[in-house]
This record gives C-alpha cells, structure tokens and sequence, in this order.
C-alpha cells in the first residue's frame, strides 16, 4: 500500500482536529515521517505467514 505524503498530512491535520491535539507546525513534519515509516513497515507484519494454530502470547512479558 502507498500512501502520499499529502494523505498522510491530511490524516495528521484530521486526527489531531479530532483529538483535539495541537501540533506544532515544525512538529508536524517528524508526526508525518514518523506515520510514513510505520505505513511501510505495516506489511511486514501485516504479510507474516502464520499457522491457523497459532494464537496470541495472553500475556506480555519483557
């Protein structure tokens, strides 16, 4: 999936309205790079082969 970096500005401006969060302007950029990254990394794991027996840990340890 590609996703334009004026989607992923319109996504950061709609959701910060939503949230009613205030993004500074020169913090915008590094939220909209920071969004680009996870949008690729998004069908590493998304795309990752796993048996139908296989089911979540319930509980997470470090």
């Amino acid at each position: 999936m590609t996703v334009e970096t004026k989607d992923i500005e319109r996504i950061v401006e709609t959701t910060a309205i939503g949230f009613r969060l205030t993004i500074p302007d020169e913090g915008v950029s590094m939220v909209v790079e920071h969004l680009a990254v996870a949008y690729r990394m998004a069908p590493l794991v998304m795309d990752f082969p796993l048996c139908d027996e296989q089911e979540p840990a319930p509980v997470f340890t470090p």
